[in-house]
């Protein structure tokens, strides 16, 4: 599982999502400019195929998941292996970062759920920078992510705020559905860039992010600019202190929102599930990278609580777990996510999950290398902490 995380991989030393790896604001919309028009009673945003999607959860069932990249060489033995003993262990879906018919049918046929792991505003193929570099998000300083990413050359990220961005990604998102095998779609780089990165990883970047700096914060293009005047009523070039705007800020944090709660409509069409990998918690989210993940229609959640990249230790897992279940208040599930590189051994990772399962999260989402330890760690955290609602 070495592609996603290339970012993380040469910082740290990687993570799904991670920096470099869905709250009462729904309320908050308006139909003057049609921005943030995330109607909370729209049937086909709240309805998933298990009916859990913007509603309370009745019922919890623990669940347990797998992030990676499917490998075409694999033989159907092998996969055969692998999903039978992953199913043993507890796991109970897969989100694959590719396309690959055979492993999503070996996987089903094993009564593992296929979704397809879809990398969302962060998107730099050359045909899209090509056809269409003004889709691309501006920092502060006036540069443009298609010709200028930040921190690493594949960071090109796409402004929210273009109908144009959003069609183009439920298009993607309709085209991925429509596959029998694929169980669900599953949301990653679903935000704006970093404006502050993991404390972990500061020191690789030669960056003190003590303060917003504006070769990081985005997007100040002319559509997000126009957008934010027509519902606050206030140039955004009239704000001295833009990156101190709390309207600013819930202004971005919306243009997310309506881009997920467009997709999860597309899911609910088709009846399939809908999840997303995030940062942490909803307070880290929202500081580190304009992300509202408690206010988004899904049927579950993956906060990649990568505790090393924040240098915190095992316990916070825990702590950050309790705060996203809290911010929720049962909307839909938390799945804690865990980079298991993060961990000095398998003992600790099973500390790691423990903290998690304890602390709310409806099941564990494993990042890194699944070893036959590390099955067996999963396997011990789940029996030793009982669901609470099963």
């Amino acid at each position: 599982m070495t592609t996603r995380r290339s970012f993380i991989k040469t910082g740290v030393v990687a993570g799904v999502g991670t920096a470099l790896a869905p709250f009462a604001a729904q309320a908050i919309t308006t139909s003057v400019t049609g921005f943030g028009n995330t109607d909370s009673n729209d049937s086909d945003a709240k309805n998933s195929l298990d009916g859990n999607t913007g509603s309370v959860i009745k019922k919890q069932e623990r669940k347990h998941w797998v992030w990676t990249n499917p490998d075409l060489s694999d033989t159907e033995a092998t996969l055969q292996k692998r999903y039978k003993s992953y199913y043993e262990h507890g796991i109970r879906g897969i989100f694959f970062e590719a396309d690959s018919e055979k492993h999503y049918r070996m996987a089903k046929a094993h009564k593992l759920e296929a979704h397809r792991w879809m990398w969302t505003m962060n998107r730099g193929e050359i045909s899209l920078l090509k056809a269409h570099p003004e889709w691309y998000a501006i920092n502060r300083k006036g540069e443009s992510c298609a010709d200028k990413p930040p921190y690493v050359d594949y960071y090109r990220w796409l402004c929210p705020s273009r109908e144009e961005v959003k069609q183009y990604l439920v298009d993607d998102v309709k085209a991925i559905l429509s596959k029998d095998y694929v169980d669900g779609i599953h949301l990653d780089y679903v935000r704006f860039c970093d404006v502050i990165l993991p404390v972990n990883l500061w020191e690789n970047y030669h960056i003190e992010q003590i303060k917003e700096l504006p070769e990081y914060d985005y997007c100040y293009c002319e559509v997000c600019k126009a957008k934010f005047e027509a519902w606050r009523g206030q140039s955004l070039d009239q704000i001295k202190f833009p990156d101190a705007s709390l309207s600013w800020r819930l202004f971005r944090y919306h243009a997310i929102t309506d881009i997920v709660n467009e997709i999860a409509k597309v899911a609910s069409q088709n009846k399939k599930q809908i999840t997303a990998a995030v940062f942490p918690t909803p307070e880290v989210a929202r500081r580190n990278v304009r992300q509202d993940w408690t206010n988004w229609n899904l049927t579950g959640i993956c906060p990649m609580i990568y505790h090393g990249f924040y240098k915190e230790s095992v316990p916070w897992i825990g702590d950050a777990v309790a705060e996203g279940v809290n911010w929720l208040h049962g909307k839909f599930p938390l799945y804690a996510g865990l980079y298991i590189s993060d961990f000095k051994d398998h003992l600790e990772v099973q500390s790691g999950m423990e903290y998690a399962l304890k602390n709310g999260a409806a099941g564990i989402s494993l990042f890194g290398n699944v070893t036959d330890e590390i099955l067996a760690a999963l396997q011990k955290a789940s029996f030793n902490i009982k669901p609470d609602h099963v």
